[in-house]
């Protein structure tokens, strides 16, 4: 395996670790680490699951973005992993016919959000289309969040405003249906994001003809990004599935 630190922008938050299997690439996957957009979570928390998939014969792209107190928000935050996920286009040697968004908690949102970012034409053209998406834990419906008060107010720091037609662009309960498939890993016993985030979009996503899938495990919040968990293990399995 080899790692490599890769910016895509001038900002000190604007970078990402990308890690090589030490053979052939079975496909890329996009790590998107949460912590309710706010500052004091960073890539750090993906750089585990990284490894572990390299060391699987996936090429990983740990990627870090600006967030709410360091210059993210809207619409910095979106623009940033929008040109993450573009800066593999320029990556000599990646075979991009496979990209998978895998994100945790606002992470798990943001991984659905890109895979409709191609829809909106501040994120047009977008050189990297994502082809599948793994929420993990996900915050994937912005105005019941908001309503709930998950994060203590995350979402409207996050967006700046209460919910309105202003979410549209931004909220993946709104981006129904998908054109890939998505599943969303989510633990039973989940008092940070609840697991109707995960139940509802899904359910709303079957309703509108996509392709969506509820894999409910055993666990809280973080055991979804343990890579010694059974949630982990499952996700390995959906990854092996594509």
């Amino acid at each position: 395996m080899t790692v490599e630190k890769l910016t895509y922008g001038d900002d000190p938050s604007q970078h990402g670790t990308l890690h090589r299997p030490s053979q052939e690439s079975r496909g890329v996957v996009v790590v998107i680490h949460g912590g309710f957009w706010k500052a004091e979570y960073d890539a750090s928390l993906g750089e585990p699951l990284a490894s572990d998939l390299a060391g699987r014969g996936w090429t990983a792209w740990n990627l870090e973005y600006r967030r709410v107190g360091n210059g993210g928000g809207w619409p910095e935050t979106f623009d940033d992993v929008a040109a993450g996920i573009d800066r593999l286009a320029d990556v000599e040697g990646l075979d991009l016919s496979t990209v998978v968004t895998l994100g945790h908690s606002a992470g798990g949102h943001l991984a659905t959000w890109a895979a409709a970012r191609g829809r909106f034409e501040q994120w047009r053209p977008q050189q990297v289309p994502v082809t599948a998406v793994i929420s993990q834990a996900g915050v994937l419906d912005l105005t019941t969040a908001a309503a709930d008060g998950l994060g203590g107010g995350a979402v409207e720091a996050f967006l700046g405003q209460p919910p309105g037609p202003e979410y549209d662009p931004v909220d993946p309960a709104r981006q129904l249906p998908l054109d890939v498939p998505v599943w969303c890993v989510h633990g039973s016993g989940d008092t940070v994001v609840p697991l109707s985030q995960s139940a509802d979009y899904v359910d709303a996503a079957v309703r509108a003809g996509a392709q969506a899938e509820l894999v409910e495990i055993n666990g809280d919040h973080f055991t979804v990004i343990d890579p010694a968990s059974e949630a982990w293990a499952r996700t390995v399995e959906i990854l092996d599935g594509l």
